[in-house]
């Protein structure tokens, strides 16, 4: 029978079920997310999903896109809770541009981020045994964030979030959705219809959004357990273009606020903590720096010195100089 899979069309002689499909192209069931004509086929019944001539498949699992000690120096900072689970790390990365799966479970370990994202791509068909993300970031040791990287549309991204949570079991996602590939800037109306369909949907939906005090209040009365304005472009490395809205969003928010894009080095991620913000989440400032395992370590001891910062409380900014020495009894 002539099937396409992701997007290919192969002629499929010994196979009658999804199972024995999965078996003739050598790919591990338990790793990928199987959807058949647009509809996602439960692992539960792949033994028993026949195959039919002119079957559309996609076969997907994740890719680059658990606990650590705390720190000592963070050893007061009760950490945040997300969608009723508690993370100590308050630092969450992602896991693509890496120069391989090495590199990104060593500088995962320095960064000592518990949550970490991953994008959802179609398995190779050619060489199903290529090494998998999973073989290298342990999921039952971090937490994994299916995220919609890549998707312009509602729709795109609600399906992909839907073979995400049945290939891994996560309720617990990142949605964004992109207005145009020169920006990636937030595509608010689109991210909106998103939310809203996943959150009936059963997910608990972190979100990416504009830096937008009105649309974030509004992504969070939807029922978002978690609201990521962006500090400046994706990837662009610019910092905290804007952190009086940074602020404001925090401010009005009950759920957890992370800034999500732009950090460039160490310093941006202080400030976005100095901000009251619960945590940032980043990607190419570490995998893009001349040494990603030494920029981890940095990025965890900025998130941790940001955070401590704004718990002491910095002293007022004044006009005039004060000195620090009493003038009293000077000679």
């Amino acid at each position: 029978m002539l099937l396409t899979i992701n997007g290919e069309d192969r002629t499929i002689e010994n196979a009658a079920t999804v199972a024995d499909l999965l078996g003739e192209l050598g790919i591990a069931a338990t790793k990928v997310a199987v959807e058949r004509n647009l509809e996602i086929v439960p692992k539960t019944a792949y033994g028993e999903t026949a195959l039919v001539d002119g079957d559309k498949f996609e076969i997907v699992h994740f890719i680059g896109g658990g606990s650590q000690e705390a720190d000592l120096a963070a050893a007061d900072d009760d950490g945040f809770v997300v969608a009723g689970k508690k993370f100590s790390s308050r630092l969450l990365v992602g896991t693509g541009k890496y120069k391989d799966f090495e590199e990104t479970k060593i500088a995962i370990e320095a960064s000592g981020a518990e949550i970490v994202t991953v994008a959802v791509r179609r398995v190779n068909l050619t060489d199903p045994n290529q090494p998998m993300l999973v073989d290298y970031v342990d999921p039952s040791k971090y937490t994994y964030l299916p995220n919609t990287a890549g998707c312009f549309t509602a729709d795109d991204a609600v399906r992909t979030l839907r073979l995400a949570r049945e290939a891994g079991g996560w309720n617990l996602v990142k949605l964004e959705v992109l207005g145009d590939q020169a920006t990636l800037y937030p595509n608010m109306p689109e991210t909106l219809k998103a939310a809203e369909a996943l959150i009936k949907d059963g997910f608990d939906v972190m979100v990416y959004c504009s830096d937008d005090p009105i649309q974030a209040k509004m992504l969070e009365d939807m029922g978002c357990c978690a609201i990521m304005p962006l500090g400046s472009l994706i990837g662009s490395g610019m910092g905290i273009l804007n952190p009086v809205n940074i602020a404001l969003i925090k401010e009005n928010a009950n759920v957890p606020v992370l800034v999500d894009a732009g950090v460039g080095t160490a310093s941006d991620a202080a400030v976005a903590m100095e901000l009251g913000c619960d945590g940032v989440l980043m990607n190419t400032a570490i995998a893009g720096a001349k040494d990603p395992i030494r920029m981890a370590c940095a990025m965890k001891h900025a998130i941790i010195a940001g955070r401590e910062s704004f718990l002491a409380g910095r002293m007022p900014k004044k006009k005039y100089a004060d000195p620090s020495s009493p003038l009293a009894g000077i000679i």
